[in-house]
């Protein structure tokens, strides 16, 4: 059984971040991206935006 685990991508637009998110959940990064974008203008851009460069953070 493989483990799965949540990295960076090379498929990057900005640090890899929904490449990554994309990666591990198996859809379509450009999806990935989507609703990203979507929960962030929803919920006020910030806290989507922290949770980013946690991310972003988390991997370096």
């Amino acid at each position: 059984m493989s483990e799965k685990k949540l990295l960076r991508s090379n498929n990057k637009i900005i640090a890899g971040v929904c490449g990554g998110l994309a990666d591990y959940f198996d859809i379509d990064a450009t999806l990935m991206r989507v609703i990203v974008v979507l929960a962030a203008v929803f919920t006020g851009f910030f806290p989507i935006t922290v949770a980013y460069v946690i991310l972003i953070i988390h991997h370096t």
